[in-house]
């Protein structure tokens, strides 16, 4: 590793911490030249998912849009931005313990609702209907009855 202060690429490592939902190894380095502190992060790489879409065409699977999609479902409600990333950290692990290489985008969209639905159901919906894209008042009365029998049922 590279000192960022003095450049000398000899260093001792103080100090390691895992951090198991992120994958990532959080390290305090000190260089063995000027002795200053400074940190770096290891995480792993995972292999690439491709995602198959509705229409036939392939696209990569990226985290950033799952959770821009998200961010709108969850506007205004009361969701932490850290629950959205673990719920997406989840729904990759999830796709990857598949072996698979190609995954439908059919697939990724039921493992995000199944999550989001005991997150919170207003964001649930509200994914929900643009994801099964909804054409009518009709689709969104038959989605909250099916919610309103599992709490009663």
């Amino acid at each position: 590793m590279i000192c960022p202060f003095c450049g000398h690429n000899q260093d001792s490592v103080v100090e390691s911490r895992f951090n198991n939902n992120a994958n990532i190894l959080r390290r305090r380095r000190q260089c063995l030249s000027c002795h200053r502190r400074f940190t770096t992060y290891e995480k792993i790489e995972t292999p690439s998912l491709w995602i198959i879409k509705r229409d036939g065409s392939r696209q990569i699977f990226d985290k950033h849009k799952i959770k821009a999609g998200l961010l709108k479902a969850c506007n205004k409600r009361p969701v932490k931005i850290d629950d959205i990333d673990g719920l997406i950290d989840k729904v990759e692990q999830e796709l990857l313990r598949k072996n698979q290489s190609e995954i439908s985008s059919k697939q990724i969209g039921g493992a995000i609702l199944r999550r989001l639905r005991h997150l919170d159901e207003v964001a649930y919906i509200r994914f929900a209907s643009v994801y099964l894209d909804f054409d009518n008042i009709n689709d969104f009365d038959q989605l909250i009855n099916k919610l309103d029998k599992s709490h009663n049922g």
